[in-house]
């Protein structure tokens, strides 16, 4: 490893976020990524802890993305069914 690379970032906060507030078997992947990467920083695999990062960014990213997903297709869903009740004079 050359002295002068930077430490990639780990992304840790982002792996957090998504566990808690979003996907869970995402974020915890997300989790395991952020992790090894300053591991393989300090033992000198600067390559693998470029691609831990970049793996730790996409986990978290991807859980974060299942999550908006899945509420906006839960509003949608019952949004059409209260319209739809409103519509019958069900209200």
């Amino acid at each position: 490893m050359e002295a002068n690379q930077p430490r990639p970032s780990n992304h840790l906060a982002l792996a957090i976020i998504s566990t808690i507030l979003c996907c869970m078997i995402t974020g915890i992947v997300s989790i395991i990524y952020s992790t090894q990467v300053n591991t393989k920083y300090d033992a000198g695999d600067y390559e693998g802890a470029v691609a831990a990062s970049k793996n730790a960014k996409l986990w978290g990213l991807i859980g974060i993305g299942v999550s908006l997903v899945g509420w906006v297709l839960y509003f949608v869903f019952f949004g059409i069914a209260i319209f739809s009740g409103m519509s019958q004079g069900a209200f």
